[in-house]
């Protein structure tokens, strides 16, 4: 059975232990509409990717 040859230092042990944030995810400017998106995805208020039109969306109507 491996065993450590020597004791493992605070140091190093919570530096270990130190990499549990989370990351913001990619966000960018949709190039059609200019509103915030996320990377590699379909724009929620246009609905364009890459210049072309993907998913039709809907406009709410005001009662």
């Amino acid at each position: 059975m491996a065993v450590p040859k020597r004791k493992t230092s605070k140091a190093r042990k919570h530096s270990r232990k130190a990499n549990w944030k989370l990351t913001a995810p990619g966000t960018g400017e949709c190039p059609k509409c200019h509103s915030i998106k996320l990377n590699h995805r379909v724009c929620k208020t246009c609905g364009y990717y890459a210049d072309k039109a993907v998913v039709e969306i809907k406009e709410d109507k005001e009662k």
